[in-house]
């Protein structure tokens, strides 16, 4: 059983290309809506968050969990694996979305200036920054915090015309410093794909960031076969949210890009 985690919703967007590349494993969902957005919230707050998280998911018999939260990725992915597991599951792995971003950007030989939007903790904590400088020293990146999207995205304003005046802003110094590349550092704004494609311009690489993680993970679970992630004949997909039911599954499915037949509620 593999483990999908996110703050809310966005994680969907990285499970849906799970179930596309690596559709024979069974999977369980868990998105933290009524906690969202992370991304506001201090350090020490997302790490407790992201504990209960893995214990839940954990005592569901997944085996490995993917953290598709940027927020929880990086405010609290490294204190998990090197404090959390190692005295709890040790023999249980946990995964995040970001290096697989990083090293498909920085290994880019076209790419010399790259943008990253994300929320105000994962553009206030520089990881993605010190990841692709570790690749690529000579790389000029440019940052910008995008703290009213997900909340936007999540109470289901995509389409409205206030969330793309606000998106327009915030790509705004973005598109001025002509960037060759746009890293979206938030798994809720594949989303609006389209949308950032229509404003930046062509030249501009914009990476689907479930496609990304999606192939990287297929290529972590090939190289470690010891891993107990057995292949079904008959694969599921479990969700559970810490909010409405009826929210998860409306916006979900938009999410998903497919029907979401059971969700339960669960309060972590």
């Amino acid at each position: 059983m593999i483990g999908v985690f996110d703050s809310g919703l966005g994680g969907l967007t990285i499970l849906k290309h799970f179930l596309k590349e690596l559709p024979q494993y069974n999977y369980i969902y868990l998105g933290d809506s009524a906690r969202a957005p992370y991304g506001n919230r201090s350090q020490d707050v997302i790490y407790g968050y992201a504990k209960e998280a893995v214990d839940f998911l954990f005592s569901k018999g997944c085996v490995i969990i993917i953290f598709a939260c940027n927020t929880a990725s990086s405010q609290a992915l490294r204190k998990i694996q090197q404090e959390y597991l190692p005295k709890k599951y040790p023999d249980k792995k946990v995964l995040g979305v970001i290096i697989p971003l990083v090293e498909k950007s920085a290994k880019n030989d076209k790419i010399k200036k790259i943008g990253i939007i994300g929320t105000k903790a994962t553009i206030a904590s520089n990881v993605y920054c010190k990841e692709l400088l570790k690749i690529n020293a000579k790389l000029k990146i440019f940052q910008k915090s995008a703290p009213l999207l997900v909340p936007l995205i999540e109470e289901g304003w995509i389409k409205k015309k206030e969330t793309k005046m606000i998106f327009k802003k915030y790509l705004r110094e973005l598109k001025m410093e002509q960037i060759d590349a746009l890293i979206l550092a938030c798994t809720h704004y594949p989303i609006l794909i389209k949308n950032i494609k229509r404003i930046m311009p062509k030249r501009c690489i914009i990476y689907n960031p479930g496609e990304i993680v999606a192939k990287s993970f297929k290529k972590y679970l090939e190289k470690h076969p010891k891993l107990k992630t057995h292949q079904s004949n008959s694969p599921i997909c479990k969700f559970y949210t810490t909010d409405s039911i009826n929210n998860f599954k409306t916006l979900g499915e938009k999410f998903l890009g497919q029907k979401i037949n059971e969700i339960k509620k669960i309060k972590l």
